[in-house]
């Protein structure tokens, strides 16, 4: 095997948890009315049902920064592997709503522990020149999860009264997949030698990575690991961390005001909205998935090339537009034809080739060594309570202030991302993580 194949093999099986994450949070969407109905289910336990897993992976990307620096990244790893296995096996046999509600958190706490050390990992184990496009590899397998869960549940519907059984056990198959792959990659050399002092190990992986440059990797990490000793104890919130801390949290928090989830999970109702009928609409939130998954790809291969920043200047401008038009077309009710569906077709190819395809790579890039984990728990957490928040208003402020206000809330917050790009986002293509990590603390 190859220098590039071993890399590619291991970015690959760690991004597994990113295919589990994205089949994980839309599997449910099949199976929630026949939930609702076999157990009787009230408005408020029915969305409760189908948020459960939104409150675990809350918590999950919270503390999913913890065993990652305590037990390492590759043990992390297999232990969300557990946790979507037995999430899909207990869901799919619960014979009650409680027990149900117990395993789909168990698979919540898997997603947002996957989110931090998943892309904690590929960075870790990547070249700077291939970085990017390693790291993003994890975004394409969460749309991909995403794509696959409506495809099988599309195909297990018609199979008789337990259907929904199905749909939610199928996760096991990927789920045993990961944890076996898992088994077959190394520790990140960054923690081997920065939390274990295991300079032998740590040589053998990097050599592994790129035979050519380790020796100078493993100099600027042993000193990385000199002067993080000659500290007290790092700590994320001091003034020393404060521009990754500020850079993570305003990344994360744009992400989710472009309003990518509430237009990804109310699709349907969005559409209906503009007066499409309800199968037209089912129609249009699937081709939303497949233009997801090509840009995400595209991303993917320019974002090494071209640099993060400038795939943000170009999605920027393109989600300006594009919800400037959506929330124009809802103000003039101007709903003839396909507009309003064939703008966030639009909309989405510019999210997926910006924001959707940079954000796990950046974050997971910018901390220095001795903060990456809480660092990317943080960024993590920070989308994740958005994703919440953005998910759980939208229906209500959709209703109470209307289409046209929402999406040009929507417009206004990525005229300031705009802005954000433009005067505060740096370039992080190509460089190493200790330069990246050294250029952004305040000594």
């Amino acid at each position: 095997m190859s220098q590039q194949q071993r890399i590619f093999f291991w970015s690959i099986t760690a991004a597994l948890g990113g295919f589990l994450f994205g089949f994980d949070t839309a599997v449910i969407s099949g199976v929630e009315q026949s939930l609702q109905g076999l157990w009787e289910l009230s408005v408020w336990e029915h969305g409760l049902t189908v948020s459960m897993a939104l409150v675990g992976t809350v918590l999950g990307a919270m503390l999913g920064g913890i065993p990652a620096e305590r037990l390492g990244r590759r043990k992390t790893l297999f232990w969300i592997a557990v946790l979507y296995l037995v999430s899909s096996l207990g869901t799919a046999l619960a014979m009650d709503w409680g027990t149900f509600l117990v395993f789909r958190f168990l698979g919540g706490l898997g997603v947002g522990a996957s989110s931090v050390a998943a892309p904690m990992y590929i960075t870790e184990i990547s070249p700077a020149k291939s970085r990017g496009r390693l790291v993003a590899l994890f975004q394409f397998n969460v749309v991909l999860g995403i794509l696959i869960a409506y495809l099988s549940n599309y195909l297990l519907q018609d199979i008789g009264d337990n259907a929904w059984r199905w749909m939610l056990g199928v996760q096991a198959l990927p789920s045993l997949l990961f944890l076996l792959a898992v088994l077959n990659i190394p520790e990140s050399p960054r923690w081997l030698l920065l939390r274990k002092g295991n300079v032998d190990e740590a040589r053998e992986v990097l050599k592994l990575i790129d035979e050519e440059n380790y020796t100078e990797t493993l100099v600027a990490l042993q000193l990385s690991a000199t002067q993080t000793a000659s500290q007290q104890k790092a700590k994320l919130f001091s003034a020393r961390y404060r521009t990754p801390v500020m850079l993570a949290v305003l990344f994360a928090v744009f992400n989710q005001v472009s309003g990518i989830n509430a237009i990804i999970y109310y699709a349907p109702r969005i559409f209906e909205m503009t007066g499409l009928g309800k199968s037209s609409a089912l129609l249009s939130s699937a081709g939303i998935g497949v233009i997801n998954l090509l840009f995400t790809l595209l991303a993917m291969n320019l974002i090494d090339r071209f640099g993060r920043r400038t795939l943000m200047f170009i999605g920027s401008v393109g989600l300006i537009i594009t919800l400037g038009l959506v929330a124009r077309a809802f103000y003039l009710e101007d709903f003839g034809g396909l507009s309003v569906p064939i703008f966030l077709f639009v909309y989405i190819a510019f999210f997926a080739f910006s924001q959707g395809g940079v954000i796990w790579v950046f974050i997971s890039e910018i901390f220095p060594n001795e903060v990456r984990a809480q660092g990317q728990a943080l960024g993590s957490f920070t989308h994740w309570l958005m994703a919440a928040i953005i998910t759980f208003s939208f229906p209500y402020f959709a209703e109470a202030i209307g289409g046209a206000h929402t999406f040009l809330f929507f417009c206004l917050m990525m005229v300031v991302q705009l802005i954000f790009v433009w005067k505060y986002m740096p370039e992080t293509k190509g460089t190493s993580l200790e330069q990246v990590g050294k250029s952004f603390v305040v000594h």
